[in-house]
């Protein structure tokens, strides 16, 4: 994705940079010369990994800054203690399936508050950073679960509905996608693009509370090319310009009225409506006490 592309000068956040996935996408823009913080909620293990990065890359402009995207405080913490431009955010942390109904001190579903809601409130906390780069991208990584839920409007937290881990996964990244559609309707004034991403099947830590994964073998992907998209809607010469789309295997994803019987691939229609993504922005930003 990065071949004769030269990084040198930017800044990039990248969540959950330590771990699956996020080592992967943090080594590749290293490599090519970024500047990199990874925003992680344990800093000491996050601090082992950038070492060994800093040592395989040969780029020392390798950071780590603590994030807890499920405590709305440490987000705040974090965006005010930023300066300068951000060329590229990455949305990369995620938890997955928790076998247990788990809520913040805010009383949110986990899973909503860490996967959508406190990178929502990091997003918008860093508008101002993201538009002195004149160009920036945030990058939202998704998931093919976004076809098994949409956003349950009425009882997002699952006051009401029965908890279910993978419903709850997936009305998590439903949102995920409907921010990137949000922010390419809103901030284009600024020279901000935003997209979304499935990474694929990859076995990491993220399906610890699965079993693993179950997908076939002939369509599981590496860490590293499950970073691939990422990579190359963070730095790519080739997605100038490009916002509010959905990715999967380095090309747009189809979009899908129904779940498909066979692999489900694409992207559900009501994850790129405009009119989900508006209701949700006006939604979060009451959670969080954020201004649009």
């Amino acid at each position: 994705m990065l071949d004769g592309v030269d990084l040198h000068g930017k800044t990039i956040i990248v969540t959950g940079g330590a771990s699956g996935i996020g080592t992967e996408t943090t080594r590749a823009l290293a490599a090519a010369g970024a500047q990199i913080t990874i925003a992680a909620r344990r800093p000491d293990a996050a601090e082992a990994v950038a070492r060994v990065l800093r040592e395989e890359t040969g780029n020392p402009a390798i950071f780590v800054r603590r994030l807890d995207l499920g405590d709305l405080q440490s987000v705040h913490r974090f965006v005010e203690a930023w300066s300068g431009p951000v060329d590229a955010l990455i949305n990369n942390a995620c938890i997955m399936a928790l076998p247990t109904l788990e809520r913040t001190s805010a009383g949110f579903e986990m899973q909503f508050a860490t996967n959508y809601l406190g990178h929502f409130a990091l997003t918008l906390g860093l508008r101002r950073h993201l538009a002195q780069a004149k160009g920036a991208r945030v990058v939202s990584v998704a998931s093919s679960g976004t076809l098994f839920g949409p956003i349950f409007w009425d009882d997002p937290h699952f006051q009401f509905i029965p908890y279910n881990p993978l419903l709850a996964y997936a009305q998590s990244k439903t949102a995920c996608i409907l921010l990137s559609v949000g922010i390419a309707d809103r901030w284009v004034d600024d020279g901000i693009v935003a997209n979304a991403l499935n990474p694929g099947a990859i076995a990491t830590n993220l399906q610890r509370h699965t079993g693993g994964l179950v997908t076939p073998e002939h369509l599981r992907k590496t860490p590293a090319q499950g970073a691939a998209t990422s990579v190359l809607l963070a730095a790519s010469p080739l997605m100038e310009g490009v916002s509010g789309r959905y990715f999967d295997n380095c090309s747009e994803a189809p979009v899908r009225q129904a779940r498909p019987e066979t692999f489900p691939d694409g992207v559900p229609a009501y994850a790129v409506d405009n009119g989900n993504a508006d209701r949700l922005w006006n939604f979060a930003s009451g959670l969080i006490g954020g201004g649009a």
